[in-house]
């Protein structure tokens, strides 16, 4: 008897979204992981060459990251839109759009390698740190940025495939290029001695080999469906308004994490160190969460551009469940390794004691970090990005006041990172109350808003 009430207690909690959550959610999370996991390295390979270099990596990961995360529409928008048109049945079309993204993020990343490289100085001077972790951000910043057109062509290339609902390619292809990029670190921090320039050298190297790939691939793509893959001007233009409110809702997060790491930097060369460790591995747990949320988008997005509303809101009730259930998994994770991981990357006494007060901060953010993530992707693949918009903003004026308050009770960073959680929570709210109501369920192949989602039948 108790047997076959753990099976009919197993069998109650299953859904019928799992099987398609887990298929495009666990390669997402192989290829999201992937990167952070050896941002880290990256971190560990240069903590090993001093203090300063660590910070000044710190500073210009986070400053390029700002630069190129704010196109991260191109993955983004272009998920929604090319799984949209593939829920509607238009094939063709959906390879149009993702051809069209491709081309709008090599004019962005032109762009940005014109704008950043004669500004790089200026950019992390910005920052407020030392004269020392300045100098060496810059150094990183400049070179990394040559990687910066490559680095948007990966963003709408992998968001073609997730719109295609292939999450597997993207998995093998950030694996494979993340290893390539550890060992070009490795050989040119360690092996040669090129400082901070090598690891710079190295990820650069890197993200054109990868953009080189997804070129390959989403062309073979084209060429089967029969679509051209030269520029189609109006779509250029169609794809470059579509995103303006995701690039104002990726402002105002990426101006939140920039708040806190300037304000890290202003606080000491320690300090900095440690926000530096602690962010990296804030950011993987981020990107291990947001698999959910890259799921949320291909799927949100197909549930709509076939007419399901409800199918869209129960598959969302399903991945909220499965956010807040691994944000309390992986809070865990990091109490429990917390004493050993200022060890990996061979920080000083200083720094280490700064960065276990930080870690227990993250790990209790991880339940509401996880139900964030999923939402913020649901809300993306859904197309309901002016909603986005107008709370990001709204959002970064309350981390803005959190962050004001340490600055002037010149509150250290355990207070900091205290006012980075008053924007999460900020985030949770605003997005939950989105979720809640049908506002945001509007159905058809191209989304058109109205006061009450379209259903076919």
């Amino acid at each position: 008897m108790g047997a076959s009430r753990a099976r009919r207690l197993i069998a109650a909690a299953r859904s019928p979204q799992d099987g398609e959550i887990l298929r495009l959610a666990v390669p997402a999370f192989g290829a999201l992981v992937a990167e952070p996991l050896f941002l880290l390295a990256d971190s560990a390979i240069v903590g090993r060459i001093g203090t300063v270099p660590l910070g000044g990596l710190g500073v210009a990961s986070q400053a390029l990251t700002t630069l190129v995360g704010i196109s991260i529409f191109l993955a983004y928008g272009t998920t929604a839109a090319v799984a949209r048109q593939l829920g509607a049945g238009n094939t063709k079309a959906a390879i149009r759009q993702g051809v069209d993204g491709l081309w709008l993020a090599a004019m962005i990343g032109v762009v940005v390698l014109a704008a950043g490289w004669p500004l790089a100085p200026a950019i992390v001077g910005a920052f407020g740190g030392t004269a020392a972790v300045t100098a060496q951000a810059a150094t990183y910043l400049r070179i990394s940025l040559l990687g910066a057109p490559a680095m948007l062509a990966v963003l709408a290339g992998t968001g073609v495939l997730r719109g295609l609902q292939d999450t597997r390619t993207p998995l093998l292809v950030a694996v494979a290029a993340n290893v390539v990029n550890v060992v070009l670190n490795a050989t040119l921090v360690l092996g040669l001695h090129w400082g901070i320039a090598g690891s710079a050298w190295g990820t650069a190297i890197a993200q054109n080999g990868t953009a080189a790939v997804y070129l390959v691939v989403v062309g073979r793509g084209a060429r089967r469906a029969g679509v051209s893959f030269a520029p189609d001007w109006a779509g250029l233009r169609t794809a470059a308004f579509a995103g303006a409110s995701l690039v104002v809702r990726t402002i105002a997060l990426q101006a939140a994490l920039i708040i806190t790491t300037a304000i890290a930097a202003r606080q000491g060369d320690a300090a900095i160190a440690a926000h530096q460790v602690a962010f990296r591995i804030w950011g993987l747990l981020a990107f291990a969460l947001d698999a959910i949320a890259i799921a949320g988008q291909a799927i949100t997005g197909r549930y709509l551009g076939a007419g399901d509303a409800a199918g869209a809101r129960a598959a969302t009730n399903r991945m909220i469940t499965w956010g807040a259930v691994y944000g309390v998994f992986f809070g865990l994770v990091v109490l429990i390794a917390r004493p050993w991981l200022p060890d990996l990357f061979a920080v000083t006494p200083q720094v280490r004691g700064l960065l276990l007060g930080v870690l227990i901060i993250v790990a209790v953010q991880q339940p509401a970090a996880g139900v964030v993530f999923v939402l913020d992707g649901v809300l993306i693949g859904a197309g309901d990005q002016d909603y986005l918009a107008v709370t990001g903003l709204l959002n970064l004026a309350i981390f803005a006041v959190a962050a004001a308050a340490v600055v002037t009770s010149h509150g250290g960073l355990i207070a900091l990172w205290i006012a980075f959680s008053v924007w999460l929570l900020s985030r949770l709210a605003t997005l939950t109350l989105r979720a809640r109501s049908s506002r945001w369920l509007i159905t058809g192949a191209v989304r058109v808003s109205g006061p009450r989602p379209a259903q076919r039948s």
